[in-house]
C-alpha cells in the first residue's frame, strides 16, 4: 500500500450546496442497517452477511476499524435537516483490505434521483487526491447499476476493463492523480467548503 503523508488522522467534514458528508460514527449505524434492509438499495451488491446479527457486526466493524490516516467513511445528512441520513460514501483500502484505494456510495432509495451521490462523492474524492495524495482511486461496479456508473463517470473515474469479484464480472473504474490534477470537473472552492 502506498504510504501517506502526515496530516490530520481525523476525518474532515465537508459542505456542499445540499449536504453536509461527515465521518461516519457509530451513532449512524441504526440508520445504515435500515437503509441495507431495502433489497433495492442492495440489488447489486454481493453482501457479505447472511442475517441480521452478522450484518450488524459488518457495519460495527466497518465503523470502528482504523483505516489508513484520511480515510474511510462518510455519512451524507441533508444540510436544512442535519438529522436526515440520506446515504454514505467510502474511500478505504479495497473491500478494507488493499492495495488499492476504492471509492463507493450508498443512499437511501428515497434520496436516488437527486445527484445527491455525486455532490457528496465529489469532496471525498477532492480529499483523497489533495489532501491524502493518493495516486489512483478505483470503484468496481455491476454493469447494470446504471445510476452508479454514471456517478463514476460525473467523478471523472474512467472505465479500465472487467474485474471478476466473487464469480461476478464488475465494470473496473479507476482516476489517476494527473488525470484528476488535469481535469476541469474537480469541485471549486467557491461551491463547497471544508470543515475540519
Amino acid at each position: 500500500m502506498q504510504s501517506f503523508p502526515g496530516f490530520l488522522a481525523m476525518l474532515p467534514s465537508f459542505e456542499t450546496q445540499r449536504l453536509i458528508v461527515r465521518p461516519r460514527g457509530i451513532n449512524d449505524l441504526n440508520a445504515c442497517l435500515a437503509m441495507d434492509r431495502d433489497p433495492a438499495v442492495l440489488r447489486y451488491i454481493d453482501v457479505p452477511w447472511r442475517g441480521m446479527e452478522e450484518h450488524r457486526q459488518f457495519v460495527v466493524n466497518r465503523i470502528t476499524r482504523a483505516y489508513p490516516a484520511g480515510l474511510g467513511y462518510w455519512s451524507v445528512v441533508l444540510k436544512l435537516v442535519p438529522a436526515a441520513f440520506v446515504g454514505w460514501v467510502l474511500l478505504t483500502p479495497y473491500d478494507a483490505v488493499g492495495p488499492e484505494i476504492e471509492i463507493g456510495w450508498r443512499f437511501l432509495r428515497s434520496a436516488w434521483g437527486n445527484g445527491f451521490a455525486t455532490e457528496a462523492s465529489l469532496p471525498v474524492l477532492r480529499h483523497g487526491f489533495e489532501t491524502v495524495h493518493l495516486d489512483r482511486v478505483v470503484a468496481d461496479i455491476h454493469p447494470d447499476n446504471v445510476a452508479s456508473l454514471r456517478v463514476a463517470e460525473k467523478l471523472g473515474l474512467r472505465c479500465v476493463g472487467e474485474r471478476k469479484i466473487k464469480g461476478k464480472m464488475l465494470k473496473a473504474y479507476a482516476l489517476e492523480r494527473e488525470e484528476y490534477l488535469a481535469a476541469s470537473f474537480r469541485p471549486s472552492a467557491k461551491r463547497e467548503s471544508r470543515n475540519p
